[in-house]
Parts: C-alpha cells; structure tokens; sequence
C-alpha cells in the first residue's frame, strides 16, 4: 500500500492521487468529462442558432439572459431548493438530468422540425415597425422563441447540473485534502473534453447534408440532430456511473444530506436560501466573485460574438469557427493544469491562486476593448499585421480573450471557489452554494446584459456602445480583484482556526426539524 505521505519528483507534479483513491477520483473525473463535454458542445450552438437566425443578431443575446435566463434561473432554484427538501441529493440528480435530457430530445424531433409553424414571423414583423431599432435583439429574442428557449436550456446546464449538482455533490464527499489534489486534475479532464467537443462541433457543422437520413431540410437541421443525440447518450452515460458511484464507493456516512440532516431534512424556501447569503460577509464575497467573472466576460462576449456574425454569418460555419476557439481552448488549458495550475494551489495560498483569473482577464479584455475601439489606428501602428482586415483581427483578438479568461476559470477560478465553500458547515454550504451558482451566476451575466441593453437603446449598434462597455468592464474587474482579497482573508483565518463557518440563524429562518438549535 501506497504511504501516505507527501508525493514526491515527478508523482507530485502530475498524478498525486494514492490507489486506494482511485475508485472514488475515477468515476468522479468520467462524471465531470462528461457533463464538460456537454457544456462545450451546446455553448457552440446556442450562439450560432441565437445570433444567425432570422432578422437577429448578437443583439438578442442581453435580451434572452435578463428577460428569458433570469426568470428561468430562479424557476430552477425554486425546483432545485423543491427536490432537495424531499429527495436524496442522488435522486435530485437524476429528476435534474432527466428534465435537461428530455428537452434535447423534445428540441430535435418536435421543435426544430415544427418552427416554420411555431416561430411568430407576422407578429415579430408588426413589432419591428412600432419598435425603435434599439429593441431588435428582443424582437429577435420572441421571433425564434424555440431557439431561445434552446439557448435558455445550454446556458443553465451549467448552472444545475455542472455547479450545482456535480460540484454540490463533489464538496459533500471530497475532504479538504483530497479537494487540493483532486479538482485540478478533473479540472485537466473538463479541459479535455473541452477539446473533444470542439472538434464534434467542427465535423458536425461540416455543411455536408445526407440525402439518406429522413430529417433536416439542410446541413444545419441535421447538425443540431446529431448534437441532441450526442447530449443525450452523453448525459444517459453520466447517470450510470453517478448510480454505480454511490452504490459501489460512496460510503453511507459519506453521503449528501448525512450526519443528522438526512434524518431531519432542512427545509428552507428560496427567500430564506437568499437571507442566508445576505447575513454572511464571507458568502457574500463568494457571490461578488462570480457576479464579477460573468458580468466581465458577458460584457466581451456580446461585442465579440456581434463581430462573429459579420464574419461567419452561415451558422454552419459560425459554429465551426466556435469550435475551433473551443479547441484550442481545451489544448491551452489542459497544458496550464497539468505543468501550473495544481501546483500554483498546492504551493501558493488561496489567495494568490484566486488573484490569477481576475488579473489576467482585466488586462486582456482592456487589451480587446483597446482595439475594439482604436482598432483602424492600432493597425496604422503595428505595420507586421496591416495587411489583415480589422474585422478578422478583432475577431482574433477576441477570441484570444476568450480562450485566456475561461481557461483561467476551468483551470484555477472553478478549483478555488468550489474550495472557498470547504471551510462552511454542511448547512450554509448548500443552501450558499444553491443560492450563489443557482441565481449569482444567472445574476452576473443578467447584469451584463442589463448594460448591453440600455446602451443598445440608447446607440441602437453594439459598436457605437462599445466605448462604455469597456469603462463599466474595467470597474467590474477592480471590485473582483478587491473581493478576493477579502474572502481570502476569511479563508485563512477560518482555517487557522481549523473550525466549520455557520451561518447564524435568526427566528424567522430556523431550519424546520431542527427545534432551533
């Protein structure tokens, strides 16, 4: 048997996981593949399907997360903070996955067939000329309602099954320990699958049409036919493995929900999973940290993703150029895990490891945003790269942004977080991490979208309000940078202490069952 020492030479740098573990870390890393691969695939089509559909553009994007992603957010919460007052956190899962599953297969064969005849062309045509020019993205959001609600369905598989089921679940059975060494390394396989469904993306949208397949009425239908199929084999794949974990390896005192609130369940509503954020400094800091990250790429990516579309505007092809980024996205990060990320953690304090993704997408997008709005006279400077149109270098830079802020987020920002909710008791751990991955995220990018919107009816275009997107990003960057400095403060402190952070309890929120104590 393996000692339980340190890990040493080359063991410490790549694989710092005993045997006796493996059972445990294997079926865990499978599971995050999975779910990762996913994410992946649908962030490349929920963009293509959304910004080149019929008379829409980027500009849909602000309307669909506040108006359709916000609303279905805190439904999700609702049914989330629902199912775990009454189910084990593995029947949760399943219920969770089986909403998400059945919707891709009801998209595939009833929805997209059906959206000449669902899809409101006459009524969004009356509205485009009542409306000013600066509502378009909305009309555009009503118009292709079955493709927003597609899109609606993309972004919170990220929110409910990847934050809050899996890494839910992940923080209740992985001790502090294990977490150091454990979530770097599922992390490298997130960032693998990353590159696999990139490449799926990319021979999917290969604009080739199969006469012999009874479905599509274009290369596009069928693309969108495999990408469902893809998902929901994918997500059937992860379910068996979840259930084999949790006959075969996770331990009963192990298990969600154990240790005394599994026999007495703690029933607690949305407006009470809400006080609880608001009552702790430290969740609070938590929850500016994510509402920081996704308000500061969301106010990129609409900017970017607008200059896409001028130069993708097949959905095919746009798709294509999506999983290319993705690619190298996976390839970048995989690297940035394996040599320096695992060991930035295990060497450096909290703290600093957090710093690392704010820094680096403060200077990189203020880079972006340079030449967004420069970019004629940026070129006049650098004659070694005149010769490229200013869109296809925009585009480039943009997408150098995009790879560089979420590989930080795969690799350091995600492992550092989910460790932040270690030192909380089991209580304030999952009804805070309910709250801030439930609603903070959706919160986070809504805000974004908040911005992009008012400054589109104020400018109508999204180049015109380019200049004050970058101001309002360069601010959301300092509070962020300001927010890890605090919570790693607490951090340290809490664990010098070595103790549990509770949150305190009022009257009015005492947990049913519990008899206030």
């Amino acid at each position: 048997m393996e000692s339980k020492a340190e890990f040493r030479g080359w063991r410490s740098f790549f694989w710092p996981i005993h045997r006796w573990e493996l059972k445990k870390f294997l079926p865990m890393f499978l599971i995050y593949f999975l779910i990762s691969f996913n994410y992946n695939s649908l962030r490349a089509y929920k963009d293509s399907m959304v910004v080149t559909a019929s008379n829409s553009g980027a500009e849909a994007i602000p309307f669909i997360k506040v108006w359709a992603i916000l609303p279905a957010a805190l439904l999700l919460t609702f049914l989330f903070t629902r199912l775990a007052n009454r189910y084990s956190r593995e029947k949760v899962f399943y219920i969770m996955m089986g909403i998400f599953l059945s919707f891709f297969f009801l998209f595939a064969f009833v929805l997209l067939p059906l959206q000449e005849f669902l899809h409101p062309q006459g009524f969004a045509d009356h509205m485009q000329t009542i409306l000013p020019e600066g509502f378009k993205g909305l009309i555009a959001m009503v118009r292709n309602w079955t493709f927003t609600l597609f899109y609606v369905m993309s972004e919170l598989w990220s929110t409910a099954i990847m934050a809050v089921l899996f890494w839910g679940f992940a923080n209740e059975v992985t001790k502090v320990d294990e977490a150091r060494r454990f979530y770097i390394l599922w992390s490298v396989g997130a960032n693998i699958a990353g590159f696999f469904a990139g490449r799926v993306a990319i021979y999917f949208s290969g604009n080739v049409f199969f006469k012999w397949l009874p479905y599509g009425k274009n290369a596009w239908d069928q693309s969108v036919l495999f990408l469902c199929c893809s998902i929901i084999l994918s997500g059937l794949l992860t379910m068996v493995i979840f259930r084999w974990l949790n006959k075969y390896v996770i331990h009963p005192s192990e298990k969600p929900l154990a240790n005394g609130m599994q026999k007495e369940k703690v029933k607690m509503s949305m407006r009470k999973n809400f006080a609880y954020l608001a009552k702790s400094k430290y969740l609070i800091c938590i929850a500016l940290i994510v509402l920081c990250y996704n308000i500061g790429i969301n106010l990129v990516e609409v900017v970017w993703k607008n200059q896409i579309k001028q130069l993708y505007p097949n959905p095919n092809d746009f798709t294509a150029y999506m999983g290319e980024v993705m690619s190298w996205m996976g390839i970048i990060a995989t690297v940035i895990s394996i040599f320096i990320t695992g060991n930035v953690i295990r060497k450096f304090s909290w703290t600093a490891s957090a710093l690392v993704t704010p820094i680096i997408t403060l200077i990189v997008g203020t880079g972006f945003f340079f030449f967004a709005i420069f970019n004629q006279n940026v070129l006049s400077w650098f004659p070694l790269i005149a010769s490229m149109a200013p869109l296809a270098l925009s585009v480039f830079l943009g997408s150098v942004h995009n790879c560089t802020t979420r590989c930080c987020k795969y690799t350091i920002f995600d492992a550092t977080k989910e460790i932040s909710f270690i030192p909380l008791s089991a209580e304030s751990r999952l009804k805070g991490k309910a709250a801030i991955d439930g609603v903070g995220s959706r919160l986070g990018k809504s805000g974004g979208s908040v911005v992009h919107q008012g400054l589109l009816i104020l400018f109508s275009t999204v180049a015109a309000s380019t200049p004050y997107v970058a101001g309002i990003f360069i601010i959301v960057g300092v509070v962020w940078i300001l927010a890890t400095i605090s919570l790693g403060k607490q951090f340290d402190q809490i664990n010098l202490e070595n103790a549990k952070l509770d949150i305190p309890d009022t009257p009015e929120l005492r947990p049913i069952g519990l008899n206030g104590r």
